[in-house]
């Protein structure tokens, strides 16, 4: 259904600027160089007197008085900087309240006339043509208008700002195509729609060049890259797949809860068992759902594994069906019930200790600080059994109806919404809860020249369209992680959102269900990434088989970053919004199973008191005190009780600090002072305190938390060891004894340095 949506603000503006005389002549003095460099850049044959204005503005946009002086804004940033589309250069509303601002202040007046809007206007001037070029082409190095050569051709995409009703932008677009034809250009499409309009184009470069100083264009770039790959992968036989690695006997046994997994060639030697949990019913998998999931844990993305040359299975499979053949859950039994039932059956009999649940309540949606009965339940199997429990955040298809072009126009922001928080179970706090980000843009060979179809994600590592944000119970960071689940393109033809399996390169190569008609599928969707990310876990705890569900769980966060790609397309958020959306980033399995010669991990598997505290020593080398950037990483995890009918709903918390520079008793003697008192507690004087990023703040409350800090100075005024200390505080878990916990640490310097050898040494001594 359309929705109405509320104007996002992003907190009150600061008070106003105490503005000196002469302020309302500068802003007339750079409104009209504005005008006179726009005039100037104008290229030949477009004559309309539009106007393009940046404006950097103290606080927020104000955007009704910018339209009472008949702008309309296109656009604005983190910064508060906008661009601002006038029909004219004239600018008479504009103008008028510039004269009277300038004016005396009247009789009866605090302050001068419009002061609340002119008085916040910090700089006027217009956009470069460099400011047109996109991502792609900066990606290939170019930097100016003249990077285009004359001798060459370029295939781009020419997108307009919303300034106008369609058609006044199609009249707009058809007017670019003819100055590009003209020139030897060649226009292969034009698509306007309701906000959004796109020329693909084929044109040398002295055609593009003036392109970009035209006050409707917004950008300039080279289309998405087509996935080539998806269907040729899709509709592979048996005899074409490359050779098939045998399962090691060693390898983890994953549950997968869900619609049952099929008897797939592929997984004859890793399918343990296959049951069903509803009575009557059988464990096939006849509505599809499972097969993919468990097909995803055992190989990943198949896309890249045959690409490879050989397929590696990773894990061992258990099915528990609870989905029935109509894609229901079964209606006789609650899901505390049957959650508990399908998690001590498969532990006992198979050791099961991955749990993955690609399923969601989509009724049930998640309130802020709240859980449900399945959620709590599965909090309380994860801390009695001490099993890792995998749970996707859910879908959301971002729009539909005649906003659905909003789906391209208004991403990343409508992650943000609160119709796409996550519900239950993912909001649970000892779970892992994953989101979903791109294996690329989704586009194949076929959409090369066809400006109707348009990628949402531009590179892989961007959010997923469809995936949703937290936070989770108590204002915990949700999701904990994100990993490859697809993306989303828009159709103007079929005026839709398409994703796999109708579109394959929209989505993940996996098992298909059906394997008689059809080896392989693709997917798309949380329920994907959530056994990407299982699988990564399976390998760790086949390395460490006696690690506890906490220790996989920090190793997993100290392993973790934000992708660069999803930094550059969530640049304007805050540090909790982009955690809401990407929580800790995508998880390098390698680093979190291995050290190197420049990195090196310690960690701890422990318990600790309530209402006390523990503290470690960090042999800091003298090779890690000095030459270049260095980096420290600390990571926690712990599981603590809950209860949903309690306004807190853990029972207890855990926090750490990173000291240095300061005797290991005065530590002690300042954490004791203060241990049992409170949930809060001074910390030691900022000289001796490590200021880990994200903020103690932002890490408070998670059952998961990381943070890190770097070093670029010498530091060898702070010592050969630095100290971790790590506090259980106490809640409403007073009958509570010990807390479970782990803890990591890494060390990491420059290639080149020899860390390991010389850590490993001391730590024997």
């Amino acid at each position: 259904m359309p929705e109405n949506l509320d104007r996002r603000k992003t907190g009150r503006p600061p008070p106003k600027p105490s503005r000196g005389g002469g302020h309302g002549a500068g802003i007339r003095t750079e409104i009209d160089q504005a005008v006179e460099t726009q005039r100037h850049r104008r290229p030949p044959g477009f004559v309309d007197p539009s106007l393009i204005l940046k404006v950097e503005m103290n606080g927020m946009s104000m955007e009704d008085d910018w339209e009472g002086v008949g702008l309309r804004l296109l656009s604005s940033d983190e910064d508060n900087t906008l661009v601002l589309f006038s029909s004219t250069e004239e600018l008479t509303d504009f103008r008028r309240k510039l004269a009277a601002y300038e004016r005396p202040i009247p009789a009866g007046q605090k302050d001068r006339s419009f002061s609340g809007f002119i008085d916040r206007i910090e700089r006027v001037s217009t956009l470069e043509p460099a400011d047109r070029l996109g991502i792609r082409l900066l990606e290939r190095g170019f930097t100016e208008v003249s990077d285009f050569q004359d001798s060459e051709n370029y295939l781009v995409d020419i997108e307009l700002w919303d300034f106008a009703s369609p058609a006044t932008r199609r009249r707009k677009a058809d007017e670019i195509g003819e100055f590009i034809e003209a020139r030897e250009g060649e226009v292969y499409d034009i698509y306007v729609g309701p906000s959004l309009t796109i020329l693909r184009v084929h044109a040398p470069g002295g055609a593009l060049r003036p392109i970009l100083s035209v006050p409707e264009v917004a950008t300039v770039d080279h289309p998405p890259e087509p996935d080539l790959e998806a269907p040729s992968v899709v509709q592979m036989a048996l005899d074409e797949l490359p050779a098939v690695e045998p399962v090691p006997q060693d390898a983890p046994v994953v549950a997968v809860v869900d619609s049952g997994i099929n008897a797939h060639p592929l997984l004859e030697d890793v399918l343990v068992a296959s049951e069903s949990f509803i009575p009557g019913v059988g464990p096939a998998d006849v509505w599809g759902h499972g097969t993919k999931v468990g097909g995803t844990a055992v190989f990943g993305d198949l896309r890249d594994q045959i690409a490879s040359g050989t397929l590696q299975k990773s894990v061992r499979l258990v099915s528990a069906k609870i989905i029935t053949d109509a894609g229901q859950f079964y209606e006789r039994r609650t899901l505390p019930n049957q959650m508990r039932t399908v998690f001590q059956s498969l532990n006992e009999r198979f050791g099961c200790r991955i749990f993955v649940l690609s399923l969601g309540d989509d009724k049930a949606w998640f309130e802020r600080g709240r859980v449900g009965p399945w959620a709590m339940t599965l909090d309380e199997l994860a801390r009695e059994m001490n099993v890792l429990v995998f749970v996707s955040a859910g879908n959301r298809n971002p729009r539909a109806g005649t906003i659905v072009e909003q789906g391209v126009t208004q991403y990343p922001q409508y992650l943000l919404e609160d119709g796409n928080r996550i519900f239950e179970p993912s909001g649970a706090a000892n779970v892992v809860t994953v989101g979903s980000v791109a294996h690329g843009s989704g586009l194949g060979a076929r959409h090369q020249g066809d400006a109707h179809v348009r990628a949402i994600t531009e590179r892989p590592n961007e959010p997923s369209p469809f995936t949703r944000t937290g936070p989770g119970a108590g204002g915990v960071t949700k999701p904990d992680f994100v990993d490859l689940g697809g993306t989303m393109v828009f159709s103007a033809v079929t005026r839709s959102l398409q994703t796999a399996p109708h579109l394959p390169e929209a989505g993940i190569a996996t098992l298909n269900h059906d394997f008689v008609r059809q080896l392989f599928t693709s997917s798309t969707g949380t329920s994907i990434s959530t056994p990407m990310l299982a699988r990564k876990a399976g390998a760790l705890l086949q390395r460490f088989p006696g690690a506890s569900a906490n220790l996989i769980r920090a190793l997993l966060a100290g392993a973790s970053a934000l992708p660069e790609e999803a930094s550059d397309r969530l640049r304007g958020m805050d540090v909790k919004e982009t955690s809401s959306i990407v929580g800790n980033g995508v998880v390098d399995a390698s680093k979190a199973a291995y050290s190197d010669d420049h990195r090196v991990i310690y960690f701890a598997d422990d318990v600790l008191n309530i209402d006390r505290f523990a503290i470690y020593r960090i042999p800091i080398p003298a090779e890690f005190q000095t030459g270049g950037k260095r980096t420290i990483r600390v990571s926690l995890a712990y599981d603590p009780p809950v209860r949903r009918t309690r306004a807190e709903y853990l029972g207890t918390k855990m926090d750490f600090r990173l000291v240095r520079g300061c005797p290991v008793d005065h530590i002690s003697d300042h954490y004791r002072s203060h241990s049992g008192q409170d949930t809060t507690h001074p910390d030691l004087p900022k000289k001796f305190d490590c200021d880990l990023k994200p903020s103690k703040t932002q890490r408070a409350g998670n059952t998961l938390q990381t943070g890190s800090i770097s070093f670029t100075k010498d530091t060898l005024d702070y010592g050969n060891e630095y100290h971790l200390v790590v506090r259980c505080i106490g809640g409403w878990a007073t009958d509570e004894v010990q807390q479970r916990f782990a803890v990591v640490v890494e060390l990491e310097h420059q290639a080149g340095v020899q860390l390991y050898a010389r850590l490993r040494a001391r730590a024997r001594v």
